[in-house]
């Protein structure tokens, strides 16, 4: 097998993510989303941990698909909240998955603290084979006062990456597709890839 042949199933079916990935694996190798494979599962995570998460994913598509795949799962961890929103990152403010009441319920809980360091963690869990690898990319940062910019999705508009003044929504796609968590983690993965099947 090489790297031209191999396919992997990434377990999602959010476009913004399998996006991100794809720009960031720089066509590589190919990257299939659930729905290309004929699976449209809500697959549940419920797990208390990230690892646990995207493992459940990733085990859910080589258990029913047989598939060389992988999975993230991504938490935005603030200091201030002990942590949170951590594997409730999505849900953070209900079920319904809405951003913008999460960001507004996050900037709420920060409304009077001085402590508004925060780091988004993404944990990819990759089974190749017979092989199950888990990835971590760590991206640290601040949340802002107030939503700013109208780029990315999730999060983004709120959350300052360090070392610079603009939030991931301000930056764009490609400084954001450089420095993000899920681009580190991303990259570890080909690199993975590279040394296993190049």
């Amino acid at each position: 097998m090489n790297l031209q042949t191999l396919t992997l199933v990434f377990a999602t079916n959010n476009a913004h993510k399998a996006k991100e990935v794809e720009q960031i694996l720089n066509q590589q190798f190919t990257v299939k989303t659930m729905s290309e494979i004929g699976c449209n599962k809500d697959i549940p995570e419920t797990a208390n941990t990230l690892e646990g998460n995207a493992l459940i994913k990733a085990r859910y598509l080589k258990t029913e698909y047989g598939v060389d795949c992988f999975s993230e799962d991504t938490g935005l961890e603030v200091s201030a909240l002990n942590g949170q929103p951590g594997v409730h990152t999505a849900r953070f403010a209900g079920e319904n998955r809405d951003s913008q009441a999460n960001m507004d319920l996050l900037l709420q809980r920060l409304e009077n603290s001085d402590d508004r360091s925060a780091q988004f963690r993404t944990v990819i869990a990759l089974l190749l084979g017979d092989k199950e690898i888990l990835l971590e990319g760590i991206c640290k940062g601040v949340i802002a006062t107030e939503k700013r910019g109208t780029g990315g999705f999730g999060y983004d508009p709120v959350f300052i990456p360090e070392g610079y003044e603009q939030s991931f929504a301000e930056l764009g796609e490609e400084v954001k597709n450089k420095i993000s968590h899920r681009a580190i983690a991303t990259q570890k993965l080909a690199q993975f890839l590279l040394s296993e099947v190049g």
